[in-house]
């Protein structure tokens, strides 16, 4: 070899290494097991076994979905922590193992630093509730002015104790001044039917279950608890109209055991995020009540950092104890 040829081929080396990616794409070469921390059959699970089967045709191979639930989500959570980071086992799961139970309960993780979290696959707004014939108001501006002219009178139901309900109806009550007495149930269908035979006046119940007695009637929505409005529910207003900043709701979302390779975190959140975009998935979302977000991993990462911290104090604050 000439000594031009040899520069010639110097260069061309140190221009490929140049425009070489920083790591290779993440391909699978088995089957990856997803664990869901919830019963089979509800919506939580069958989301679940949505984003499975987009995944498995987006990546080439199998996500097989393990129900372990229990625990309010801990049991799975706790799974997923002590699994090998290989990235051939994921979760598909909520908040509350997290950034809630963590306040309430010994757990047997650290919730910030077990985990490399993915994929934040959707926001669930709740949605403020009224039973029509207990509480005669049109909008969250007549119940507050009610439950001023009559504090301690008027009940609030929520799903459990420390709930994510729960911390919404604590939350409302902080903000809006008021006081409502707190009746927590195993649930929110118990809830919501205790609701319409007017046991209970006031709820924050997740969109899905709720709609059907929306259009009835038997139930009011006042408002839904986020930031913006819903599109399934477009002319119920956001909390954030009549209380400045009121945001809360609970997310679904993709999470890996922390050490997991860089790579298969990266092939996954980007393969969740076309898949959220598709009108198919957009389309289920909203009728199930959920807010399609995707993004990087860095979206559910700081979501999580941010509700830890935030619902951490207002459990003290409120002395709030776990079921």
């Amino acid at each position: 070899m000439t000594r031009l040829s040899a520069r010639l081929a110097a260069l061309f080396c140190l221009i490929a290494g140049t425009m070489a990616p920083a790591h290779a794409q993440w391909v699978p070469i088995k089957p990856i097991k997803m664990i869901v921390p919830y019963a089979p059959g509800g919506a939580a699970d069958l989301t679940a076994r949505l984003m499975a089967e987009q995944l498995a045709l987006a990546v080439g191979q199998p996500f097989i979905v393990e129900n372990r639930a229990g625990g309010g989500g801990v049991i799975g959570a706790d799974l997923l922590a002590k699994a090998v980071p290989d990235g051939y086992t994921i979760s598909f799961g909520s908040d509350p193992p997290f950034t809630i139970n963590p306040h309430l309960h010994s757990v047997p993780y650290d919730a910030l630093k077990s985990f490399a979290h993915v994929s934040l696959v959707a926001n669930l707004p709740l949605v403020l509730v009224v039973n029509p014939q207990k509480m005669p108001v049109k909008n969250v501006a007549e119940l507050i002015a009610l439950a001023k002219a009559n504090p301690g009178k008027f009940t609030i139901a929520s799903s459990g104790n420390g709930s994510s309900g729960h911390l919404a109806a604590e939350l409302f009550k902080l903000e809006a001044g008021i006081n409502l007495v707190h009746v927590p149930y195993k649930g929110q269908a118990p809830a919501n039917t205790d609701m319409i035979s007017g046991h209970v006046d006031v709820t924050f119940s997740s969109i899905g279950p709720a709609t059907q007695h929306f259009k009835s009637g038997r139930l009011i929505p006042l408002a839904v608890s986020t930031s913006s409005r819903f599109s399934g529910l477009s002319e119920v207003p956001a909390l954030a109209e009549t209380i400045t900043g009121f945001d809360i709701g609970v997310w679904l979302g993709l999470t890996y055991p922390a050490g997991t390779p860089q790579a298969a975190i990266d092939r996954i959140s980007q393969e969740s995020d076309k898949i959220l975009h598709t009108p198919a998935v957009m389309e289920r979302f909203k009728a199930l009540g959920y807010v399609p977000v995707g993004g990087k991993p860095e979206v559910l990462k700081n979501r999580i950092e941010s509700d830890y911290k935030r619902f951490g104090e207002i459990i003290r604050a409120n002395n709030i104890k776990g079921d």
